[in-house]
């Protein structure tokens, strides 16, 4: 199975490197890295060159010019520019654990994507973190909000069966699945655009598709660092669209990651 770990990005070159150092402590290494960067400037290319340089598994970055939140469009390009078996899906505000790819490999399973949660950085301890390029944490740790979720215990990591319904815990900063299930229902759906529900509308066609979530707890952590909260100008008309997908059952949408593919 080969593994790519895909890193969503815009504008905060100071996160993205701490990202780059959780990758470095990796117990398990992805195959490949792919940087979806939603129109960041040079300031991010610039510590995506640095890290290539001293970073053993090869990296793709993709890169389309800012016209807005346009997450969606970018990582469906990534996606559709990969061989990778399996999908491992972060933020670029997200510092993962040191066995986060370890945790998800190995709790992949056919025909079922995986869904973890987050531990939240609070903005009190913001500047401390990037000053000392911090990326390890603790239950005890300063600063952290949800302290529960910082608690690796493997024993106590496959408690959850998959399941075919949907929950409101799926978030895309810590999401896996496979390629070809993704594929299947056409990707993330582009006629999304801003903050919201892209994530969560694709799960629903995945699953109306028989393709079940399992949630991952006691592993697959990371630590979401604060920032304020994106624009929502745009979220009536996508929670629509999402709507337009529960209640239509549909598997797939019209634009998605299929004019991309060769």
């Amino acid at each position: 199975m080969k593994t790519a770990l895909l890193v969503s990005t815009y504008n905060w070159p100071e996160a993205l490197q701490l990202v780059f150092k959780s990758i470095e402590k990796q117990s398990l290494l992805p195959d490949e890295i792919l940087v979806a960067d939603d129109g960041s400037t040079e300031d991010t290319k610039y510590i995506i060159e640095q890290f290539q340089k001293r970073n053993p598994v090869a990296l793709k970055h993709f890169w389309h010019k800012d016209n807005g939140f346009k997450k969606s469009e970018i990582i469906n390009k990534a996606i559709a520019n990969t061989d990778a078996d399996y999908i491992v899906q972060i933020d670029g505000d997200c510092i993962m654990h040191q066995d986060f790819i370890k945790d998800h490999t190995q709790m992949a399973e056919k025909e079922v994507f995986i869904f973890g949660s987050r531990v939240n950085i609070t903005e009190k301890i913001k500047k401390e973190i990037f000053r000392e390029q911090k990326i390890e944490f603790s239950f005890f740790s300063p600063g952290i909000k949800k302290r529960g979720r910082t608690l690796r215990i493997p024993i106590l990591r496959n408690q959850f069966e998959a399941k075919p319904e949907f929950s409101n815990k799926v978030r895309g900063c810590n999401l896996s699945f496979w390629r070809k299930d993704f594929i299947a229902v056409n990707g993330y759906n582009e006629n999304i655009s801003g903050w919201g529900r892209e994530d969560s509308e694709l799960v629903l066609r995945m699953l109306n598709s028989g393709i079940k979530g399992k949630r991952l707890k006691f592993g697959g952590i990371i630590y979401h660092i604060y920032h304020p909260e994106a624009s929502k100008d745009n979220l009536e008309v996508n929670n629509k669209i999402q709507q337009s997908t529960l209640n239509d059952k549909k598997l797939t949408c019209e634009n998605g990651i299929n004019k991309y593919l060769k």
